[in-house]
């Protein structure tokens, strides 16, 4: 027996030494092939800085409501470009790339004061500041997906700024990784490999399309290689990679889904019949903890509507802030 505990005790100790220690020996090689945001700005494209970030945006149309819209998880302002137009005729449309995503800048530890700017609360501080400083009062906030999420803690957190919240496919019953992660990925060992790690999901689960886009859109056949292109770009950009794992880093639950009652400004609820992403049912769950929430399911589509299906996504944005001038 003697024997036998001395041998587990060396396999332990073994152990214990190779993912103790082997992860801070295992070379990170620097991002190639990488680019200031800058150089991959659209004609459109506007910087402006926001609290220690600068904030890429674009800005169409002079209606007198104006529609704020935050993109989904692995997304940018790219994924507006299908409705931004028909919006435009209507509304002031302002669509930004959320921190850690598409052109805005991706600052590192140390290179920001005060809150992490990738966490939650920071990402809804910074899409008010973002409207104080484009001298904007009061919003129609429109979030797909996890910008469900921030929309939708925006909303709680600064109801006098929003005049009504539009939640697709948003992510409150499911918001990010299982609670069990978050102690893990915090580890010194795995905070080292986070930025590999990141990688090779990239390299096998291209943002929300290629390999994954079974999932997002309910016919695939409809994307085209621009829309897969247009995801690809912010994939160019320097430190892509670490600021997705900051973002993972900061992430902790919030728990949006027992204060959904308390949100007080009409809300739209849109979701796709096969959203394969957020389940309809949630979206419904959504629509029912909110007071007076209306619910629309769009027909043929997956998780994306304001993509797969536009001139539906427009005509149900156009038909609620319409009656909002009715019953306002």
């Amino acid at each position: 027996m003697t024997s036998v505990c001395r041998t587990i005790v060396r396999v332990l100790i073994i152990t214990l030494l190779i993912f103790g220690i082997g992860p801070f020996f295992i070379p990170i090689p620097p991002l190639e092939n990488t680019v200031s945001p800058e150089e991959l700005a659209d004609p459109d494209s506007r910087f402006v800085d926001v609290h220690d970030v600068r904030v890429h945006y674009k800005s169409a149309g002079k209606g007198a409501d104006t529609l704020l819209l935050l993109h989904g998880f692995g997304a940018s302002t790219f994924t507006w470009s299908r409705v931004i137009g028909s919006l435009s005729d209507y509304y002031t449309v302002i669509a930004y790339d959320r921190t850690g995503f598409g052109l805005t800048s991706r600052p590192m530890p140390g290179e920001w004061r005060g809150e992490n700017p990738y966490s939650a609360e920071s990402q809804a501080d910074q899409a008010v500041a973002l409207m104080d400083t484009l001298g904007i009062s009061k919003v129609v906030l429109i979030g797909n997906s996890a910008g469900g999420t921030i929309a939708t803690l925006i909303a709680l957190k600064y109801p006098g700024r929003i005049k009504a919240l539009i939640l697709e496919g948003a992510a409150i019953f499911r918001e990010g990784p299982p609670h069990w992660v978050c102690p893990i990925v915090n580890t010194p060992q795995v905070k080292r490999l986070g930025p590999l790690v990141v990688r090779e999901v990239r390299e096998h689960f291209t943002g929300i399309v290629n390999k994954s886009q079974q999932l997002t859109w309910h016919d695939p056949g409809r994307q085209t290689p621009d829309i897969v292109e247009g995801y690809d770009k912010p994939y160019q950009t320097r430190n892509w990679d670490r600021a997705l794992w900051e973002l993972t880093l900061a992430y902790h639950p919030l728990y949006l889904e027992k204060r959904l009652h308390e949100i007080e400004v009409p809300v739209l609820v849109i979701t796709g019949d096969d959203d394969r992403i957020i389940p309809r049912e949630e979206s419904v769950r959504i629509a029912r903890k909110i007071p007076h929430a209306q619910l629309l399911v769009i027909s043929d589509a997956g998780h994306l509507p304001h993509e797969e299906t536009p001139e539906e996504f427009f005509k149900a944005v156009r038909n609620f802030i319409n009656n909002l001038s009715t019953t306002g």
